[in-house]
């Protein structure tokens, strides 16, 4: 944290511009040492016309900007020098300046220095990562709500409500002679210990539904060779992904690509025909389709209107019952041929990839099956990560733990260990406290310039 450190921000290749950002208590002395122009009494929040040398040697022609702790991101003196895009231009300023005394930046050392520094906290830093990496319109929203600190406050709120009934217990605990204080009866516990419960159920529960938003649904499409599988991929991605033929057994490995469907992700998996083989090849693709089943949020299990059901066929059908799943039934612009009595009530759509009739039912089936209309009316507060998620389960098992003790008559001052055990792992959610450990892992997963 003493040491000043520098990275390229922008995406490295040709561009109209590359950003390099420096922050540390060096940085304006060191960019003034390499800049034709006078940084070192220039104002902070401004931009600075000049030349970057090296020596006598003319670099390139920059702006920079100057930005002087504590009103910046890391809450250092920052300084970033806007150069021309390109990887020589940029490779050699970078040079530059760790001749001159930066150190390269770790990934997401930036962003490491806003938390340490207070400018951030935990929640909102992993914020930042989402926001880089979100793919759709929905999974910016709840990103930036994130930032703006929406998840902070709720998980501060449970931890305020948390240490006032700790502060009660101990204060009941440590003072009985007392008689003006609030006694806390187990009753007064129960009702709050429910209260939490179902806070962190439905933070549970919601994460659901954010993960639908931030990562989008995993479709997987199944059914045995010829049905049409590889052309409803193409015609729902609206390209020619796949190899379609007339051949059985066409598509012997997997073939994935996603679309933005209604704001939400739709991340579409082609798998090879489930059929008897003996082809080595194709026998491998059929059991990497049957596994991609499990890892699915939704399977669309292909059928040929025009045939009768087959044994492959029922045996996907089978295998598919307890997924959420729609019965595809495609080529419906020839004779039928299925028996739907042997669907079992499932949900069925009719398509034929030849003037596209169903696919907009089928895709809106996939809409109301998810709700996603619903989901996209609620508020962005949703938290969304894993780490974050882990430990609110976490805490959701102490809850259960107490209510078990409190059923039990258990002591208050037992009761209390595991409010103060959730008191703590919620801290960990925001940073209150952490391990370096957990720092290094959770930044690493950044790029460098951030």
């Amino acid at each position: 944290m003493n040491d000043t450190i520098c990275a390229i921000s922008t995406a490295l290749g040709v561009g109209a511009i590359s950003i390099i950002k420096i922050s540390g208590k060096e940085a304006i002395s060191i960019v003034d040492k390499i800049f034709s122009g006078d940084i070192v009494n220039a104002n902070s929040h401004t931009i600075h016309y000049g030349f970057i040398k090296d020596q006598e040697e003319i670099i390139d022609e920059v702006l920079v900007s100057v930005m002087k702790s504590p009103k910046t991101f890391t809450r250092e003196d920052v300084v970033e020098i806007n150069c021309h895009g390109g990887i020589a231009t940029t490779n050699k300023v970078l040079e530059t300046l760790l001749l001159n005394g930066c150190r390269l930046a770790e990934p997401g050392e930036f962003t490491k220095r806003a938390f340490l520094n207070g400018r951030i906290n935990l929640m909102e830093a992993e914020a930042v990562m989402d926001l880089i990496n979100g793919k759709t319109e929905e999974a910016r929203k709840i990103a930036v709500s994130q930032l703006s600190g929406q998840g902070s406050k709720l998980i501060s709120n449970l931890r305020s409500d948390l240490v006032k009934i700790i502060s009660n217990i101990e204060v009941n605990i440590d003072y009985p002679e007392y008689n003006d204080i609030y006694e806390v009866t187990l009753n007064d516990i129960k009702e709050k210990i429910d209260y939490f419960r179902d806070s962190l159920t439905k933070i549970i529960h919601e994460y659901e539904n954010s993960k639908i938003l931030t990562e989008g649904i995993k479709t997987v499409i199944i059914g045995r060779p010829n049905v049409g599988k590889s052309s409803i991929l193409n015609k729902l991605l609206d390209t020619n992904k796949a190899i379609v033929t007339d051949i059985p057994g066409t598509t012997r490995d997997i073939v994935e690509g996603s679309i933005s469907f209604n704001g939400i992700l739709l991340n579409i998996i082609d798998t090879a025909g489930i059929r008897e083989t003996d082809d080595i090849v194709e026998k491998i693709g059929v059991e990497r389709s049957l596994s991609k089943i499990d890892e699915a949020d939704l399977v669309l299990v292909i059928l040929n209107n025009n045939e009768d059901l087959l044994q492959e066929d029922l045996d996907i059908l089978d295998k598919t019952k307890n997924k959420p799943s729609i019965v595809v039934i495609n080529k419906s612009d020839l004779t039928n041929k299925i028996d739907l009595s042997k669907l079992n009530n499932r949900e069925v759509i009719y398509t034929n990839t030849i003037d596209l009739n169903g696919i907009d039912s089928l895709k809106e089936k996939i809409s109301t099956m998810f709700k996603l209309e619903e989901i996209k009316k609620k508020d962005y507060n949703y938290i969304t990560n894993a780490r974050q998620i882990a430990k609110i389960k976490e805490c959701l098992k102490h809850i259960n733990d107490v209510k078990e003790s409190l059923s039990n008559d258990i002591p208050l001052d037992i009761i209390e260990i595991d409010l103060r055990e959730i008191w703590n792992i919620l801290g960990e959610i925001i940073g209150e406290s952490y391990t370096e450990e957990l720092l290094d892992e959770l930044f690493s997963k950044f790029c460098v310039g951030k």
